[in-house]
């Protein structure tokens, strides 16, 4: 099926905080406790937060946000279908730690029924952020995105056990699937345009990646 294993992005050594790198435009404020962004206001920002610092990211190209959404939605479709739980795009705060506090915002996620405890819609509307791990995470991953940022996801979402995660590279048109549940991340599988993606996790799920990136 055309897999070619492969190392994470290169790494840039810009320092970036959130991918997107324009450092006019990434904005960064004061120290936050979890009380303290507990009581921010509701917002459709993209934001994430590394030891008390929030940091917002630009708005992603047209290209990012495709491939996003050709991604989400059959994962949506296939979920809800089949009963598995549910996915969600950002904004949706998954907590790493309070102390410091440590927030991260893939681009997309599914937790699964067994793990989620969100319930009706006067629960879901009381539900500000996820405190427990979903079972797939999905990082689509720009050309201007560093090996240092997808290092330091990947080490938070290992740090609360999530086993799975998706890496969607726009650059080279690639995608790769990323086993969380070893000291580190291994990358299992990474496969081309020419290629059906297929997981494990998902047994049925399938995504044609000319599609996906076309």
């Amino acid at each position: 099926m055309g897999r070619r294993r492969r190392s994470l992005p290169g790494r840039s050594g810009d320092g970036s905080i959130h991918g997107r790198v324009v450092r006019a435009m990434v904005t960064k404020i004061e120290k936050l406790t979890f009380d303290q962004w507990l009581n921010l206001p509701e917002t459709v920002e993209h934001y994430e937060i590394e030891d008390g610092v929030r940091y917002l990211s630009p708005g992603a190209t047209v290209f990012h946000q495709r491939v996003m959404r050709r991604v989400a939605n059959p994962l949506s479709d296939f979920v809800e279908a089949h009963g598995l739980g549910e996915v969600f795009t950002p904004p949706m705060d998954i907590l790493i730690s309070r102390e410091p506090l440590r927030i991260r915002q893939p681009d997309v996620l599914f937790l699964s029924a067994g793990r989620a405890v969100i319930g009706g819609p006067e629960e879901a509307m009381a539900t500000k952020f996820l405190e427990m791990p979903p079972d797939l995470v999905v990082e689509v991953w720009s050309p201007s995105d560093t090996r240092s940022v997808l290092e330091r996801k990947l080490r938070d979402y290992q740090a609360i056990e999530v086993p799975e995660c998706w890496v969607f590279h726009t650059a080279d048109l690639t995608a790769s699937i990323l086993d969380l549940t070893g000291r580190e991340p291994r990358v299992v599988a990474t496969l081309g345009t020419e290629d059906t993606f297929r997981s494990d996790l998902l047994p049925g799920f399938e995504l044609s990646l000319a599609q996906v990136f076309a």
